[in-house]
């Protein structure tokens, strides 16, 4: 069986062009053949005619002289002329050779009867009848074979057959070889692509359905060279992360193991443990939530509950946050009942407001607005905060992403905060918006479908 794509397009053509020829020659020869048959008989019909008023102008009795004299124009042909009493008389190239035509055929012809007809070896001829001085006569006309008179048309048709064979071949052959070259490419770049090389780039400039093949492939391994990259950039931050703490707790257990350190730093060098442990542990719970959140297995049962009930108890949670940082809390929560993932929108204001309340300055403020439309409800997180950078915008619900130098381990953060919170919108089919100027606070805008109780729908 035949492998190789480029070698099955060829030899499909070959078959194609080569079955296509054969079957126009045959048809085209054998309606030549008709063709040339016919004028044949017409052409030797009145060369006879020709020959006897040639005859009957220079006399009868010197017919022979005649055909002598012009032996050289009918060098291919054979005359055969019968008087009624079936005397035979021969000129041309098989003069004297035996009679192509029987005695019956001559009795036709001499009763005034026109024939014409094939013998052996395609040999045509005609047969018609003339008088002179009242005697009847029969000339018979029979051409060396009817393909010679045919030979050069079918010569140029055959040459033109080969002609076009060997171009068309040749011109398919090298079109093959361009039609095969992006499937090349792409058996290439596959190959690469396992060995975990994304570089290769398919340019192609083909509008066909091969160059759309092409360029989705293009596209593909785009997309698999930025999931590579994302994956390559997890593993570098979570072993970041993960190093950050573990550095923090060997260095103060080596501190611990000193029997002179001091009772206080000793207290102080406990905390520390205990934090950096508990951060890691944080960390380890977003990361699997996260995984959870992004797999198609995700636990998610929607349920009706009170959403300015669940907020304020979530603001209530961080009372001893806010109030440390002498932080105005203003709540605008008129009584709102949804249908949603109940734990899953908890997790979601936790990570808002505390988001909030790391990046908030003492003294500041922070508003919370809860507002409920025909088929929508509004929740919007706005803080006096140190705002973000609008080229970090774009990038903030990202993994590990930490758009202002204060996200630092002081403030224990890890970045996976808000990717937990986009993925959670994303599952109740919702939407989040940031606006945020450096020095002038940050608004995050949260939009969830709201449905009716009585509704049959599902989110």
């Amino acid at each position: 069986m035949i492998k190789s794509l480029y070698i099955r397009i060829v030899l499909m053509f070959l078959s194609a062009i080569i079955v296509s020829l054969l079957t126009s020659a045959i048809i085209t020869g054998y309606v030549y053949e008709k063709s040339v048959n016919k004028q044949t008989e017409t052409y030797l019909i009145r060369l006879g005619e020709s020959l006897v008023r040639i005859f009957e102008r220079t006399g009868f009795d010197k017919r022979s002289l005649v055909m002598d004299d012009i032996k050289e124009l009918v060098h291919s042909i054979s005359f055969e002329i019968y008087n009624e009493k079936f005397n035979r008389e021969t000129y041309g190239y098989q003069a004297g050779a035996e009679s192509f035509v029987s005695k019956a055929l001559v009795e036709r012809v001499l009763r005034g009867e026109t024939v014409r007809g094939e013998i052996e070896d395609n040999f045509m001829y005609v047969g018609f009848h003339f008088e002179h001085q009242g005697e009847v006569y029969a000339m018979f006309i029979q051409p060396g074979s009817s393909d010679q008179i045919g030979y050069p048309v079918n010569n140029m048709l055959l040459t033109m057959i080969g002609i076009v064979l060997i171009g068309g071949s040749l011109f398919f052959t090298v079109e093959a070889t361009f039609l095969i070259l992006p499937l090349r490419k792409m058996t290439e770049a596959t190959k690469r692509m396992a060995r975990g090389d994304f570089s290769t780039d398919l340019k192609v400039r083909r509008k066909d359905e091969l160059g759309v093949l092409v360029k989705n492939f293009d596209e593909m391994r785009q997309q698999l060279q930025q999931m590579e990259q994302m994956r390559q950039d997890f593993v570098s931050n979570v072993s970041h992360e993960i190093q950050s703490p573990l550095t923090s707790i060997r260095g103060f257990a080596k501190a611990l193991k000193d029997e002179t350190l001091e009772p206080k730093d000793r207290e102080r060098s406990l905390d520390i443990i205990i934090a950096e442990s508990e951060r890691m542990s944080r960390m380890g719970d977003n990361l699997l939530k996260l995984a959870s959140l992004e797999s198609e297995h995700h636990p998610f049962q929607p349920e009706a509950f009170r959403l300015d009930e669940q907020i304020r108890q979530i603001v209530i949670g961080f009372e001893p946050q806010w109030s440390a940082k002498s932080i105005d809390i203003d709540l605008h929560l008129p009584a709102v009942v949804i249908k949603g993932d109940s734990d899953g929108l908890n997790q979601v204001w936790i990570n808002l407001l505390g988001n909030s309340l790391k990046f908030t300055p003492e003294g500041g403020n922070i508003s919370i607005l809860l507002r409920q439309e025909v088929h929508k409800v509004v929740v919007t997180f706005k803080d006096s905060g140190i705002g973000i950078p609008a080229e970090d915008q774009p990038h903030i619900f990202e993994r590990f992403y930490k758009a202002d130098p204060s996200r630092n381990r002081s403030q224990n953060g890890n970045g996976l905060g808000l990717a937990i919170v986009k993925k959670m919108i994303d599952l109740h089919r919702g939407r989040i918006h940031v606006h945020s100027q450096p020095g002038q606070g940050t608004t995050i805008v949260v939009t969830l479908p709201y449905y009716s109780l009585n509704s049959s729908k599902e989110i």
